[in-house]
């Protein structure tokens, strides 16, 4: 626990830092952070890097480059299409080393992974107010599920898949969730003047955000217990690879950017 709260303290200002300064820094960040769980998944599932995870890894700097330019939103879904086709294309050239596992996964890569985290780029530049509501939604709930399911826990969530959580945990998650996300509108209110009306909306968001979020931790939870790995890496002490960190932020980003778009 010691090593995980250092960890998160060390952790926590670069991920303050760029969100606070967004553009061009956090885009390349988030793509270095995206290509490091690329890795860690495509390790995990296949055991080792192949040459059509090489062409995943291509694929995402060449999407995240588009992305960095304003109003491409449709060429960047072509082109989402088209590395579809490409990955599929090479798992039939290296069909000898590759095979259609090699290209599914790395399919499910690129878009798990890749496509999902450079929501956040988006988000940020929209609003800030909107980039910390992935992670709050995400940190709170698994705070919130940590605390009180070891206090009251007393009935197996997925014991097959992740044997520490409870029901009573999960349920405690949503609560701390919606309460934080209710009082973060509320101090947004005050500094940014944001409507009122988005208080309990935030709440709402933020309960079914948990739901989400823990969502995302089971499913990494359910490819790891099929590889028969405990983590994806150990690039951060006490909590693992960047797929351990943010496998709920995975699933709270889409969420939060269809909020985004409802409240805009």
């Amino acid at each position: 626990m010691v090593i995980r709260i250092i960890s998160a303290a060390v952790g926590i200002p670069f991920l303050l830092f760029f969100i606070i300064i967004g553009g061009i820094p956090l885009k390349i960040m988030t793509l270095l952070v995206s290509l490091i769980g690329m890795y860690e998944l495509y390790r995990a599932v296949s055991g080792r890097l192949k040459p059509v995870h090489i062409v995943g890894f291509l694929l995402n700097i060449v999407y995240f480059l588009i992305t960095f330019a304003e109003n491409v939103y449709l060429s960047s879904n072509i082109f989402i299409y088209i590395s579809v086709l490409i990955i599929m294309m090479i798992t039939v050239v290296f069909h000898r080393t590759n095979n259609i596992n090699d290209g599914a996964i790395t399919i499910f890569g690129f878009f798990y992974v890749g496509v999902m985290l450079s929501l956040i780029c988006r988000i940020r530049d929209f609003s800030i107010i909107f980039a910390w509501l992935p992670f709050i939604f995400a940190f709170a709930s698994d705070t919130g599920a940590y605390f009180i399911g070891s206090a009251f826990g007393k009935h197996k969530l997925t014991p097959q898949l992740s044997p520490h959580k409870s029901i009573e945990g999960a349920v405690g998650g949503v609560i701390t969730t919606a309460v934080l996300s209710a009082l973060y509108a509320f101090v947004c209110n005050r500094i940014y003047s944001l409507d009122i009306k988005y208080i309990p909306a935030l709440a709402v968001a933020g309960a079914i955000g948990s739901v989400f979020g823990q969502f995302g931790d089971l499913a990494a939870s359910a490819i790891k217990r099929h590889v028969g790995i405990k983590d994806f890496g150990n690039i951060m002490p006490g909590h693992g690879g960047v797929m351990d960190r943010f496998d709920s932020v995975l699933f709270t980003l889409p969420l939060v950017y269809i909020v985004m778009l409802i409240m805009a």
